[in-house]
């Protein structure tokens, strides 16, 4: 989508798109809602950097949990992990 198909979608100026987009401009909530509606996106992808539907959504946060368990607790997690996947298909 072009700045100015988004611009006109959620009715505001090319100018104040590009000032958004290169983070010169702050944006208010409405705004950013009506940015994430046009571009069919959740508001989490904006504030959490995160889209629930990316391959990578909760990575790290797996990972940093998995590092800090002792080995026999790992053993559960990646026993669990296999059953939610085996569940999945």
């Amino acid at each position: 989508m072009t700045q100015e198909q988004l611009s006109e979608a959620i009715s505001v100026t090319v100018g104040y798109v590009s000032q958004i987009e290169r983070g010169i401009t702050k944006v208010n909530l409405e705004t950013l809602s009506k940015i994430a509606d046009s571009l069919e996106c959740d508001m989490t992808e904006f504030l959490g950097g995160m889209s629930h539907n990316s391959a990578e959504y909760l990575s790290n946060d797996l990972k940093m949990v998995f590092f800090k368990l002792n080995p026999a607790n790992k053993k559960i997690l990646l026993g669990i992990s296999q059953i939610l996947l085996q569940n999945q298909q």
